[in-house]
């Protein structure tokens, strides 16, 4: 629109988001009571010959300039396309809690809200938004509220699959924070894995309890102490874990289409923040593992500094000790056509996946 005006940017959302042509925005701007005055002469040419395609990628993509070059390197040629679909609304989509019920007993029961099987995840249901872009409140749900259900992206559910949980397993969620994957690995191993949940800070997994108890999920929760009397809580596993899932802490830009304010106070530094704590949760991972152990590492990031270049740091770290192995996208069908594979792993994103931004790497202790 040729201004950063709080009207010109109302104006170039209702074209470029909602999707409305010139005319009816007009019937919108026609200046009567507390309607926005008529649209100008000069704002009617902007709407009916305007473009972005010479705008810059920061403006195109709509994100901050200082992370072009790590999202250039990951997406290449398909980065606006990559970026758009980052600005696009998250769809809403919810994992059928198959300890109570299957997927599809979960959509009869669901009728009314009409939802669909998500396109990827065999666990998963969409639900439509309305015209407003809100969905219903499934938080008041009676199937929610029996454990039917639980709230989480299609992404979210394909990592927690790619976990590869066996029944019989010991398995650590090292940074669980609400539990919403550890739920998910309950589900998945049907209540036959050692499923131990923890969080370097202990207000993070306050949600777990309840979610643990409406689910029937059965997971031990380790909550670490806080101030001079804190200890590791998962000392005695050292050595003998059969996997371990490390969900870290990331900048998120993955989730951007759901947090989009979230694009706006990232700052340069917190990356730095942020591969400092990856590092030091993959350490510990390494150690809980025994001989033949599998750490799964996780983020919802799409910068490949949080991502290939981490699970880089902790291979050279760790000597001979810990080893890189292929992750396998072949448990969720469909995946293996439309995923992103990177060096270390690979990257789901809205454009390609319809997902949210997870990337998912697998290592192995080779001694």
């Amino acid at each position: 629109m040729g201004a950063e005006t709080g009207r010109a940017i109302v104006i170039g959302m209702l074209r470029l988001q909602r999707g409305l042509a010139e005319p009816s925005i007009a019937s919108l701007f026609d200046g009567a009571r507390f309607a926005p005055p008529p649209l100008t002469e000069d704002e009617r040419r902007r709407l009916a010959e305007g473009s972005l395609a010479d705008a810059p990628p920061e403006v195109a993509g709509d994100v901050p300039a200082f992370v072009l070059p790590s999202l250039a390197e990951l997406f290449g040629d398909a980065l606006l396309p990559e970026l758009r679909a980052l600005g696009r609304r998250a769809p809403l989509d919810i994992r059928a809690n198959t300890l109570k019920q299957d997927r599809e007993a979960a959509l009869v029961a669901l009728a009314d809200l009409s939802p669909e099987a998500t396109p990827l995840s065999t666990l998963g249901l969409r639900i439509p938004l309305g015209e407003d872009g809100r969905g219903p409140a499934l938080h008041v749900d009676p199937l929610f509220l029996e454990g039917g259900f639980e709230i989480q992206d299609e992404g979210s559910q394909i990592a927690s699959l790619l976990a590869g949980a066996q029944p019989g397993e010991t398995v650590v969620d090292l940074c669980a924070g609400g539990g919403g994957k550890s739920l998910a690995l309950a589900a998945i191993t049907g209540n036959a894995a050692r499923l131990i949940a923890t969080d370097a800070d202990p207000r993070r997994l306050a949600p777990i309890h309840e979610r643990l108890r409406r689910s029937g999920a059965q997971v031990e929760v380790r909550t670490p102490r806080t101030g001079k009397a804190r200890a590791d809580v998962l000392a005695d596993l050292d050595g003998t874990v059969d996997r371990v899932l490390v969900d870290a802490p990331c900048t998120g830009t993955g989730t951007w289409r759901r947090n989009p304010d979230a694009k706006w106070r990232l700052r340069p530094g917190s990356l730095s923040g942020r591969i400092t704590e990856q590092a030091e949760v993959l350490d510990r991972a390494a150690r809980l593992l025994r001989p033949g152990g599998t750490l799964v590492y996780v983020t919802c990031s799409l910068l490949p500094e949080e991502n290939d270049a981490a699970v880089d740091g902790l291979l050279q770290r760790s000597g001979d000790t810990i080893g890189a192995a292929a992750t396998d996208p072949a448990p969720v069908p469909g995946l293996s056509e439309r995923v992103r594979r990177t060096a270390r792993g690979i990257q789901m994103s809205p454009a390609l996946t319809g997902t949210d931004g997870f990337y998912v790497a697998t290592m192995t202790r080779k001694s």
